[in-house]
């Protein structure tokens, strides 16, 4: 009797887990699937959590998927900074930037995915305002991590005194999003790798 109540105690405690592990768990689904297409079972399943556990942890479905958004834009922003430092050389610091993301956007195991905001949030963007405004805002903290590199190099004789870093940031943000989109339409990645590799010439101008 003793043994079958500490039986039935374990089995009525909540699974313990890593929020950011689940979390990256459920961006993963989202990113499979996309918004519409992923249920909460999908959730489930992709977590190892059950419904209540999932609503307790994170909320419905749609706060799920807010908070894998923000925690996309956070851990691929503090990556581009970082990439994106002064100290590193200009050209091969945006270099870097293409490369990272196209190894993102391909690294779908054979199945390229491309970006996890631009692959999901467009769509629901439409019709729900505060996705829309997690998607924006993630968008504009892209440009301004190009924007503050920019000023910096041309501050330091890397760019033309007269070149605009409100506009290279907006061309540098255009070549991620051509990158992603492509790298899902299937375009090749080579083809894409090349087409980076011109574009950092277009944006830094020639060595």
């Amino acid at each position: 009797m003793v043994q079958n109540a500490a039986i039935a105690k374990r089995r009525g405690r909540p699974r313990a887990y890593d929020p950011d592990v689940a979390l990256q768990q459920a961006l993963e689904a989202f990113w499979k699937g996309g918004y519409s297409g992923t249920s909460l079972d999908d959730l489930a399943a992709a977590t190892g959590m059950n419904r209540p556990s999932l609503y307790a942890g994170f909320g419905d479905k749609r706060a799920i998927y807010l908070k894998a958004l923000e925690h996309y834009w956070q851990r691929n922003l503090k990556a581009m900074r970082t990439t994106l430092a002064p100290e590193k050389p200009l050209r091969e610091a945006v270099q870097m930037v293409f490369n990272g993301a196209l190894a993102i956007y391909f690294s779908g195991g054979g199945r390229p995915r491309g970006c996890f905001a631009v692959g999901t949030a467009t769509t629901e963007a439409v019709e729900d305002p505060e996705i829309r405004a997690a998607f924006v805002g993630g968008m504009r903290a892209l440009d301004e991590c190009w924007e503050t590199r920019f000023r910096i190099a041309r501050e330091n004789g890397e760019l033309a005194a007269d070149a605009d870093p409100e506009t290279l940031a907006g061309l540098a943000s255009a070549v991620l999003s051509r990158l992603a989109v492509r790298a899902r339409a299937g375009t090749p990645r080579a083809e894409l790798a090349e087409f980076a590799r011109k574009a950092v010439v277009t944006i830094c101008g020639k060595p």
